[in-house]
């Protein structure tokens, strides 16, 4: 059950985490560019939490232990970009690779849902993976647009914001699949 409780525990965190680095990552107008920074700062920390409780609560070594790994790595490599006192194009690097160390996570722990068919929930696993994956892909894409100094936009909404947004709306969906399976056993 303690195994349970920390890969529930840890999805919440992580859906928490990937809703406030969105929120982040959007222009509204009542935030500060300060206060963005802070949300995805914050937001990553909470994501990189959240997957290496979920990597904890699996206990076996496993296709989704290896990818919540991955990708608390790749938000520990993000929160480096965004906080280490360096070159501008080192901090851009470090945000571009752990948005596809992210991805790359995403798309393991993918592998090993694919492969349990055991759980009428699982659906909800796969689905929230795949937009994870999608999103951090999609930020990672948006990071090397910017660092060629090319536009990341679609319509004037950066690929930056939209894969942000994706990836919340799977790490919500992961959490409520997490919580369906986690009951059932």
């Amino acid at each position: 059950m303690e195994n349970q409780v920390k890969e529930i525990t840890g999805a919440a965190i992580a859906a928490i985490g990937t809703v406030t680095a969105a929120v982040g990552s959007t222009p509204f107008p009542f935030l500060s560019e300060n206060n963005r920074n802070d949300l995805s700062l914050w937001g990553n920390v909470l994501q990189a939490t959240g997957n290496a409780l979920e990597a904890d609560g699996q206990g076996e070594i496993s296709l989704e232990k290896i990818g919540n790994e991955l990708q608390s790595a790749g938000n520990v490599t993000v929160i480096a970009g965004l906080l280490l006192n360096t070159s501008e194009e080192i901090r851009q690097k470090l945000i571009i690779d752990g948005n596809f160390i992210q991805a790359l996570g995403g798309a393991t722990a993918l592998g090993d849902e694919l492969q349990d068919t055991s759980n009428q929930f699982e659906i909800y696993l796969i689905i929230g993976n795949i937009l994870q994956i999608t999103g951090n892909s999609l930020q990672a894409v948006s990071g090397i647009q910017e660092y060629k100094n090319r536009s990341a936009d679609i319509d004037g909404v950066s690929l930056d914001v939209i894969g942000s947004w994706i990836q919340a709306a799977g790490s919500v969906i992961s959490f409520i699949g997490q919580v369906l399976e986690e009951t059932e056993e």
